[in-house]
């Protein structure tokens, strides 16, 4: 047994000694650039106000522009440039309708693209790139209905890339130059992006599951060597507690005794993120969003128009987008400014105010098929509800505070999270996904917001952890190198 132990880490180690030391290293750079995005937040703070003396036709007359067929799943009132238009969504797929004209937008030209580029960033000038499916940057599943994009290129001094949907038109990522040239040590290293976008595209996540897999195979057996050659009473010849005399193998040794634990823990929680072999989907029940608005979303017999909702809301409101929403049964729209302040308008009775408390808890009783457990009104952030800083992973999405958490007696246990403003689903968490929390992200960023709020130790505790698992990677890649020349 104990010979099978060394082989293990001899021989998987050679394997991916090097791919542990690059994790270590672009890990670091990752806690300050992330990976390209879009945050809602800076897209909302861009687009230009919805103005009610040149906006807009009805959104049924909008609807007859849409294929024949189409039932769509949520309808928003945006602009793309200074264009404003109605952007029906409907499964995988978005149709945009010119909001002036009435017009499908089957195609947007090149032309288009550069004029929605200037008004995201007026200070700068565009340059047309060319029309892509897929690049280094947008390999995020989230835009595949906005493909192909269109890449502008635009003179600041961040030398900012920004990608425009093929389908609508609107700015949908941007990537300045600083996170273009650090993410080729940062994510794109990390999540071995290398792989992506090629021949070895459908390989992609079992290269980092396995690599993932036989790193944590590494580290176990590392550890278990590690205690097993250090002499806890008594010492070697030399006079030392470790029978190595060659410096690289004595520091690999003595490192390794110290950070084997968290270098372990952060393999282990990286193969977490990927949801290997499925282990964090389960049967947990799906939200029932029709059941949960209590009607489908028909846009032919809207009883408020976008034009007449407008005017309804204060002149001191910058009104972004309108989105429609329903609710237990009943119509309402909501506006949505540049911060991402939101107002509600009942379409039926034409009057701004909040979601009646009694109509959520009558339409979540319907979301999931299990009878409500409990309901909390969160007015801080917790463990399974806060936000990251904008560059990270899951930096995108919105926590917006007080939220509702409504807990059902299914056999998932799953929680739902609601805007009690508006009551918009923000999402849910069931039993799995809760331990994936912990398993992936606490083990991963050390994410809870006690520490998160502790900076820069931090910053400090993670930096000098990656230090010391990358200096056992680096002194495994010597090892390996010299094993390999014998």
């Amino acid at each position: 047994m104990k010979r099978g132990i060394f082989l293990i880490h001899r021989w998987l180690g050679i394997v991916v000694c090097l791919v542990m030391l690059l994790w270590f290293v672009s890990g670091v750079v990752m806690m300050y650039v992330g990976y390209p995005k879009l945050t809602s937040a800076e897209r909302l703070a861009r687009l230009p106000d919805l103005d009610s003396r040149r906006c807009c036709i009805a959104v049924d007359e909008a609807a007859r522009a849409l294929p024949q067929g189409i039932q769509p799943s949520s309808i928003v009132l945006t602009s793309a440039g200074e264009q404003p238009q109605y952007q029906f969504r409907s499964g995988k797929k978005i149709f945009a309708v010119d909001a002036v004209s009435g017009t499908l937008i089957k195609g947007v030209s090149s032309t288009n693209a550069i004029s929605a580029a200037q008004v995201f960033m007026p200070q700068a000038t565009p340059r047309y790139i060319d029309l892509i499916d897929e690049d280094t940057w947008t390999h995020t599943r989230s835009l595949d209905m906005h493909r192909p994009l269109h890449r502008v290129q635009m003179n600041d001094p961040e030398r900012t890339l920004l990608y425009l949907s093929g389908a609508t038109g609107e700015v949908v990522r941007k990537a300045t130059q600083t996170e273009r040239v650090w993410n080729y040590a940062g994510a794109w290293l990390h999540w071995l992006y290398a792989f992506r976008g090629g021949p070895l595209e459908g390989a992609w996540n079992g290269i980092v599951v396995y690599l993932s897999l036989a790193g944590v195979l590494v580290a176990i057996s590392g550890s278990v060597i590690g205690v097993w050659r250090w002499r806890f009473r008594g010492r070697f010849r030399s006079g030392a507690k470790t029978p190595y005399r060659e410096p690289v193998m004595r520091w690999h040794h003595l490192v390794g005794l110290g950070f084997a634990g968290v270098t372990l823990t952060w393999v282990f929680s990286g193969l977490m993120s990927m949801n290997p072999w499925n282990i964090f989907s389960g049967a947990a029940p799906a939200i029932n969003q029709q059941a949960y608005a209590g009607a489908k979303l028909t846009p032919a017999t809207w009883p408020l128009g976008s034009r007449d909702a407008l005017r309804l809301l204060p002149s001191d409101l910058h009104v972004k987008e309108l989105r429609w929403h329903l609710l237990d049964g009943k119509p309402y729209l909501i506006a949505v400014d540049g911060g991402g302040r939101t107002r509600m308008i009942d379409a039926t009775t034409q009057k701004v105010s909040e979601a009646p408390p009694a109509e959520i808890l009558s339409a979540a009783a319907r979301l999931i098929d299990a009878p409500i457990a409990d309901v909390q009104l969160l007015q801080q952030e917790d463990t399974y509800y806060y936000s990251r800083e904008a560059h990270t992973m899951m930096g995108g999405m919105s926590h917006s505070l007080p939220v509702l958490r409504i807990r059902y007696a299914d056999a998932a246990q799953t929680w739902v999270h609601i805007d009690p403003a508006t009551g918009v689903v923000l999402g849910k968490l069931d039993q799995r996904q809760r331990v994936k929390r912990w398993l992936f992200a606490f083990l991963h960023s050390w994410d809870l917001p006690v520490l998160l709020s502790s900076r820069p130790w931090w910053d400090a505790a993670l930096i000098l952890l990656s230090l010391g698992g990358l200096a056992l990677s680096g002194t495994g890649v010597v090892i390996g190198v010299r094993r390999l020349r014998r």
